[in-house]
């Protein structure tokens, strides 16, 4: 795991933009809320994904990212998140793309589960309607020429589904697409995207098309509608022959109450055989929304978003306030360097070294602090360090021109979220 530090504390320059706050880091990027201002005071609030460091100086993936990149943004659809720009600052490649003031659905159902809220199966039905919608147009997408782009997503999965908080539907993350104009470019074979939500054909490393994605979403709902995750094993091997070998339950079978016209969508989309499948996520939407025309009540986007707002009523004052950051004029006098990312190999050194200084760590409660705005008072950490721990601990912080202090409370903050 490569852990960044130096997350921005105020905002940060980057090219054109702004760097606000960095809100995720993963193993291809890191993921900041930013700023792009323009002439007359435009503003405007967006996210910008940096391919880390250690990945741009791999050719391969940099023409890989870069065609992908290219495809994504040519769509333009309201169930899609929006691609604005495409470029290279430094030796950072970066994506600059859409701000979606909500939640993903990774979030959203464990979200209502902790607070006993069910999550009603015509949302989940609505949800998964939207995302047809988004995915058929993708699927579709011609170049200005007419010829088919063949896009296919190949990462259908809960955290790439996103509603906002007006509760319009988004697919993210088409990063990971790939035309079929260009497969010459992937090694044979190779898999993609998360394992639970792979299509047959997909685990398998066979060429793949629109119906890979209407798998993916079944998967998808089968788990929103049933509690239960489709596909699991001890491991990878496992799953990926769950997914190839093993035999798909009935959803009525973990829970008798769902209406049989909704079983026979998700099994239809559930086929092993790409051929039985939904050829279309045209024709899966218009099966859903035909179920959902029929059903005592139809959910309409105000009903999502009422629903979202009343489960992250607890956040979204800190939301609000974050985007407020965002639409903060940066001084002259600011930082115009973006935070720099220790190397993957040092990373997992650091990690290591705060791993055992946190074993020795003393919180000493007699230290005050300020009181946060939610009432509650942060402690300060004292580490009893060797001499030859905070010689390395300093010398890779010099390195990054940060302070040890900096190095160890973002990293082992990034350790605690993300391990």
């Amino acid at each position: 795991m490569a852990t960044p530090v130096g997350s921005p504390k105020v905002s940060t320059r980057f090219g054109k933009y702004t760097l606000v706050d960095r809100i995720a880091v993963g193993g291809m990027a890191e993921i900041f809320l930013a700023r792009q201002a323009g002439l007359e005071g435009f503003e405007k609030t967006i996210v910008i994904k940096r391919i880390r460091p250690h990945l741009s100086k791999q050719a391969s993936f940099v023409k890989m990212f870069l065609n992908e990149a290219k495809l994504a943004a040519q769509l333009n659809h309201p169930n899609i998140v929006q691609i604005y720009d495409l470029g290279k600052i430094g030796e950072s490649y970066f994506i600059a793309m859409e701000y979606i003031f909500g939640r993903d659905m990774r979030r959203i159902i464990p979200k209502a589960d902790s607070l006993g809220i069910p999550f009603p199966m015509v949302y989940a039905l609505k949800i998964a309607s939207s995302v047809c919608e988004g995915l058929y147009y993708a699927h579709q997408k011609v170049d200005l020429y007419g010829n088919p782009l063949n896009i296919v997503h190949r990462d259908v999965t809960p955290e790439n589904i996103f509603v906002s908080f007006d509760g319009t539907v988004k697919v993210l993350d088409f990063g990971i697409a790939k035309a079929a104009n260009q497969i010459e470019q992937t090694r044979a074979g190779e898999i993609k995207g998360k394992l639970s939500y792979m299509s047959p054909e997909q685990c398998m490393g066979k060429m793949l098309d629109c119906r890979s994605d209407l798998f993916s979403l079944g998967v998808v709902l089968y788990e929103w509608l049933t509690g239960f995750k489709l596909f699991t094993g001890d491991s990878e091997v496992a799953i990926l022959k769950s997914i190839t070998e093993g035999k798909i339950y009935a959803p009525s079978y973990f829970k008798a109450d769902i209406p049989e016209a909704v079983e026979s969508i998700l099994m239809k989309a559930l086929e092993k055989d790409r051929e039985k499948r939904y050829q279309t996520a045209w024709e899966m939407q218009y099966d859903l929304d035909q179920f959902l025309s029929q059903y005592e009540f139809t959910p309409s986007n105000i009903h999502l978003s009422n629903f979202l707002k009343q489960l992250f009523n607890d956040e979204l004052d800190e939301e609000k306030r974050r985007i407020s950051r965002a639409n903060t004029p940066v001084g002259p006098g600011e930082i115009v360097q973006p935070p720099q990312e220790v190397p993957e190999e040092e990373a997992e050194d650091v990690i290591s070294q705060v791993e055992a200084i946190s074993a020795q760590a003393d919180v000493s409660p007699q230290v005050a602090t300020p009181i946060a705005a939610n009432g509650k008072a942060d402690q300060t950490l004292q580490l009893q360090l060797s001499a030859k721990e905070l010689e390395s601990l300093a010398t890779i912080a010099r390195r990054h021109n940060i302070s040890v202090a900096s190095l160890v409370r973002d990293v082992m903050a990034s350790w605690l979220k993300y391990k």
